[in-house]
């Protein structure tokens, strides 16, 4: 289709409103305003270290240091959104607590929750990064009272997500993002300066020969990680029966977004290489997002054990393990992870003439 010829996001939106004759556009307006602030941070992210932006160097509340292009794109994303009066509140990586509207600006019925660059450490070896954002609706009783936002307002299972999405800056700017209705892919034309739809109904492959995982944490893998990792690199002469490539990007955006292009599985379990964690990436504003756009697509998003979208968040910055992906792969290592383990099953207690027998 010639580019000329192709639907804008405004036109996307103004199309999937139809559905809901009595919706009231602040959605729309509220997603819009996103993209604006996804094309800003696109330019800066483009110029590289031509870029002024402001001093990073702090440590966030995941105790890591931010970089410049953090503090710049946290910034853009607020400023773009705080002003329209959608908003009740937002929450943010870079952000220890939720983020008030100014008294200044109306407050709206929905919350954004962002993580304004994801795999910011790949910035200076010029590897394609991207922002997150999930949208839900603000509790009755915030937008009744007008009251300030708290945490507890933030924690709701991803199933509740009215609208989720990505941003990818790379050698193209792209957005992803599901209204609830499938997933649609949208490229920046630097021409008008307008996201228009390059991918729609974007499909995830059931099947994959493909999986992303940092193999340099191998050694603290649970079990059924491992041994479905195993069975990949045994390849045709092991129990899959197929040879796999193996892929790790640490930018979770660029992950994703090849996962949906052509499929894949990403793991990033929960490990022991710190107890007191129960996983690396964030449950409100990494894993429901991007679980909303898997699992949109056909695919699905679980911890491992159960899907993402159906746990309650227990606190703003809640880390968890992240599988998700092509069905049958993720579905795979839910099952391998549910199964007793292999030392239990070979365990004379539990064999077919031991004790425990029926």
């Amino acid at each position: 289709m010639p580019l000329s010829n192709r639907i804008t996001l405004t036109q996307y939106l103004i199309e999937q409103r139809r559905r809901f004759p009595t919706a009231s556009g602040e959605l729309n307006a509220l997603i819009l305003d996103v993209s604006i602030a996804c094309k800003a941070i696109a330019r800066t992210v483009a110029l590289g270290a031509l870029a002024e932006t402001p001093a990073g160097g702090a440590i966030n509340v995941q105790g890591e240091e931010q970089k410049p292009l953090d503090v710049a794109s946290n910034a853009m994303l607020i400023r773009q959104t705080e002003w329209s009066g959608h908003l009740a509140g937002m929450a943010s990586e870079e952000m220890d607590e939720p983020y008030q509207i100014p008294a200044s600006y109306p407050r709206g019925k929905y919350l954004l929750v962002f993580d304004p660059l994801d795999g910011s450490s790949n910035i200076d070896v010029n590897v394609s990064v991207g922002s997150i954002f999930s949208i839900l609706r603000a509790p009755q009783e915030a937008i009744d009272s007008g009251r300030d936002v708290v945490e507890a307002d933030f924690l709701q299972p991803g199933a509740t997500q009215v609208a989720a999405g990505y941003a990818l800056y790379g050698p193209t700017t792209m957005l992803v993002l599901t209204v609830g209705n499938g997933v649609a892919g949208f490229t920046l034309d630097l021409n008008v300066g307008e996201f228009k739809l390059t991918h729609a109904d974007i499909r995830i492959p059931e099947d994959t020969h493909e999986f992303a995982i940092n193999s340099s944490n191998s050694r603290f893998w649970e079990a059924p990680v491992k041994r479905y990792v195993d069975e990949c690199l045994a390849g045709k002469t092991g129990p899959r029966g197929k040879d796999f490539n193996m892929r790790w990007i640490a930018s979770m955006v660029a992950e994703a977004h090849r996962i949906l292009m052509r499929g894949g599985v990403f793991l990033y379990p929960r490990d022991s290489k710190d107890p007191a964690k129960a996983g690396r990436l964030r449950l409100l504003y990494e894993a429901n997002p991007i679980g909303m756009v898997m699992e949109q697509a056909g695919g699905r998003a679980s911890t491992g054990r159960q899907p993402v979208l159906a746990l309650t968040p227990e606190s703003l910055h809640q880390r968890i393990g992240l599988v998700f992906g092509s069905r049958r792969e993720v579905e795979r290592i839910e099952q391998y992870h549910n199964e007793p383990s292999r030392r239990e099953a070979s365990n004379p207690l539990f064999a077919e003439r031991g004790l425990f027998r029926d």
